[in-house]
């Protein structure tokens, strides 16, 4: 199993998952082409202190003020986090993912609601147009919770 594969399966809780596409990191050159190839880009699951690092080095912004921001926008990232579809898609612009950051949580019952559900993957992606946005799902249950494609709504709203 990669480090992608089991990031993705709820087995890496401590480490975070970068997405850089491959003209991002041309355009930047600042992040080495470490990771796991992807048709569109590269992926990186890395321990989550060096990942923050990376993700800072990579776009020359915070991670966690990145996803603070992107929270406040919801829209469909590709389950395999190498792509997504922009809430603002449709104007005209270019509507490509430049570049996502993802963690995950543990199950956590006393939470409630997704968490009591299972391990939870946080995406955060930002796009060619300058929006960023978020989705979020149970692993496991990647069709059934989240954004779905087309969508701006999370699924899992409707319990």
């Amino acid at each position: 199993m990669s480090q992608l594969e089991a990031f993705l399966a709820g087995e890496r809780h401590e480490d975070v998952a970068l997405f850089l596409t491959e003209a991002y990191l041309d355009s930047q050159g600042k992040l080495p082409k470490m990771g796991e190839t992807v048709d569109s880009g590269y992926v990186l699951v890395v321990p989550g202190d060096d990942g923050r690092r990376a993700f800072a080095a990579g776009t020359g912004m915070d991670a966690m003020e990145f996803a603070r921001g992107a929270m406040d926008q919801r829209g469909h990232v590709s389950r395999d986090l190498d792509g997504g579809e922009c809430p603002a898609a449709g104007d005209g612009d270019d509507h490509d993912v430049e570049f996502i950051f993802a963690f995950s949580e543990a199950q956590n019952e006393e939470v409630g609601g997704l968490y009591a559900r299972g391990d939870v993957i946080h995406a955060y992606a930002h796009c060619a147009c300058g929006e960023s946005y978020s989705d979020k799902w149970v692993v496991g249950e990647e069709t059934e919770t989240g954004v779905r494609p087309g969508g701006s709504e999370p699924v899992e709203d409707v319990e």
